[in-house]
């Protein structure tokens, strides 16, 4: 189908692009294009104009920014994967980014336009819970920083406000115990369950971020407590895995089932934490 008409917009910077959010009426950001523009093929969006960011450099910046790594918003899948920054200071997202969908998808499709659309079952959330990041959002009024636990509010919502835009992605540096492991729906790539798993050695904890499962992605927190200061046996892992989906209302469609997706959680845990531990 044909997209209903709509105004073009190319600014060559992020005040610009602002100055035109905030002022035109039923505007939407242009990151990617792989969620925003079959929608609007499809006539479920019919935005009066839309913004193009593909020419504000800025927002496509990975760097080192102090105690934290700053990965722009319109950083593709493929600058993420091939970052010799990232693939040192924080493993676990080039690793991700290196199976999100297919080498296309992943030459396009940006970060910031994938976790601002909010899918469920999309990879990076699970990072995102799991590295405790923080979401830079602009506004008129400025910038505010958003948490990980508070970004994702429901199925294909954001924090982010119709007059904002995500500018990047702040997360600390991790050791290589890191690890991804997903049950993918086979036509379209996407997570059926996926899991990250990252080991703090110093601390004897892990965090585990789960997507795909549930309406939003989350923190197997259950799990995580249950870890807590012991040591990775394969009896110690058993016990806390059991606790993986607890207090999550699991989702049910065509791909899976709300049980076995429960199932799913608790084996890729498992997988996800014993890869992660090897690598310490």
């Amino acid at each position: 189908m044909i997209p209903a008409d709509f105004d073009y917009h190319r600014p060559q910077s992020l005040e610009e692009a602002l100055r035109i959010l905030v002022t035109t009426e039923d505007a939407k950001i242009l990151a990617g294009g792989h969620s925003l523009v079959p929608a609007m093929k499809l006539r479920l969006a019919r935005p009066s104009a839309v913004i193009d960011l593909g020419r504000v450099p800025e927002l496509s910046q990975i760097r080192q920014d102090g105690t934290h790594l700053h990965i722009g918003a319109m950083a593709t899948h493929h600058d993420i994967e091939s970052s010799d920054l990232l693939k040192k200071k924080c493993p676990l997202l080039p690793e991700i980014a290196a199976v999100i969908g297919d080498v296309q998808v992943r030459n396009r499709g940006t970060i910031g336009g994938s976790i601002v659309h909010a899918d469920p079952a999309a990879d990076w959330p699970a990072a995102i819970v799991a590295l405790d990041a923080e979401m830079e959002v602009l506004g008129a009024d400025g910038t505010r920083t958003v948490s990980a636990h508070e970004f994702f509010v429901e199925m294909m919502q954001s924090a982010v406000q119709p007059h904002e835009i995500l500018t990047g992605i702040r997360v600390r540096a991790t050791g290589p115990a890191v690890a991804y492991v997903k049950f993918a729906q086979k036509a379209s790539g996407f997570a059926i369950v996926g899991v990250a798993a990252i080991i703090d050695t110093e601390e004897q904890s892990v965090r585990i971020g789960v997507t795909g499962a549930a309406t939003k992605a989350f923190r197997a927190s259950a799990a995580e407590e249950a870890l807590q200061g012991k040591a990775l046996t394969s009896e110690n892992i058993g016990a806390a895995i059991e606790k993986a989906d607890a207090g999550v209302e699991t989702l049910n469609d065509i791909h899976a089932s709300a049980e076995y997706r429960a199932h799913l959680i608790r084996v890729n845990c498992r997988r996800a934490i014993e890869l992660a531990a090897s690598r310490t």
